[in-house]
């Protein structure tokens, strides 16, 4: 679930697509069955992006999300080429302590310049690797 606009959701849904993932398109979802409540939520590492996650852990954490939606993690995309300044390092540490487990999305320049996702980029693989591994009861990475 993307928590803001422009959050990376529907590239992650489209990379991880073959995993029967979807974009929520920004709303918590209100699961007909359990096994769909499951829920990634996915930010930019910019000030608005991270204060949006944080409001979205808030409302998971008080309960405030639809009755069974189990937040699985937090994906973290990277907003911008080169290091994260550390004032967004700082806030962004700060709100992954709101979820259960937190994945990175690096900055990928094909991505802006419009290439499609592709399921083989190693960071998708590696949360498709957690999330596997969290959805069958095993311990992931992050």
């Amino acid at each position: 679930m993307g928590c803001h606009g422009g959050a990376g959701a529907s590239t992650l849904a489209t990379a991880l697509a073959h995993t029967n993932a979807a974009d929520a398109h920004g709303r918590w979802p209100a699961p007909q069955r359990p096994d769909l409540a499951r829920v990634v939520v996915v930010a930019r590492t910019h000030f608005h992006g991270l204060t949006m996650a944080q409001a979205a852990a808030r409302q998971w954490a008080s309960g405030s999300t639809p009755e069974g939606v189990e937040v699985l993690g937090l994906v973290l995309v990277i907003d911008a080429p080169g290091k994260l300044p550390k004032p967004l390092r700082e806030f962004a540490h700060l709100v992954s302590g709101g979820f259960p487990r937190v994945w990175e999305i690096p900055w990928v320049e094909e991505f802006r310049c419009g290439a499609p996702p592709a399921p083989q980029h190693p960071a998708f693989r590696r949360i498709e690797q957690d999330l596997s591994r969290v959805v069958s009861g095993g311990t992931p990475h992050a």
